[in-house]
């Protein structure tokens, strides 16, 4: 009988599920590299929950510029030319709602929300930041987008698909 799949590799198969980064050049692939510079930007854009047997949840914020942002709403830079853009050792205005990932038998435990809120808390002691924003790429993350923005009031900006 085959060894079933570490959370480590069901959160790898889930990434890939939802996002295909692999036939998207536009999205931002996530690798340790790209997790150290993440982490160079501020070191609450990469958070995660381990249960005891591996992580369940995934979350990533970027914080950037007013202006990046806005030239990724209008679709004049893809999510990877806005991490790419985003240098590390500004002030930041503005905190792009990346990704967040949960272990099916995890959701609707309010565990990614208290990952990013903490980030977001976390992030505003260092930077002034006046707004969020979202390409979400499923209902269950506009909805979770709409709920951050509630919790923290602050503006929610979503990309949307041309």
């Amino acid at each position: 009988m085959p060894t079933p799949p570490t959370n480590f590799q069901r959160m790898l198969l889930l990434a890939e599920e939802v996002f295909a980064v692999k036939n998207d050049p536009e999205q931002l692939d996530v690798n340790q590299d790209i997790i150290e510079q993440l982490i160079k930007i501020h070191p609450s854009t990469v958070s995660e929950f381990d249960d005891g047997n591996g992580p369940v949840a995934w979350v990533l914020l970027i914080p950037t510029t007013t202006d990046l942002m806005n030239k990724f709403l209008q679709h004049k830079i893809s999510e990877k030319e806005l991490f790419e853009q985003t240098p590390p050792g500004i002030s930041y205005e503005a905190i792009y709602l990346c990704s967040a990932m949960v272990l099916t038998e995890f959701r609707r435990k309010g565990i990614a929300k208290k990952l990013i809120l903490k980030a977001i808390e976390n992030i505003r002691k260092d930077h002034p930041i006046k707004s969020l924003f979202v390409w979400a790429f499923t209902k269950e993350g506009d909805l979770g987008a709409e709920e951050i923005g509630r919790a923290t009031s602050l503006p929610l900006t979503k990309r949307i698909d041309k």
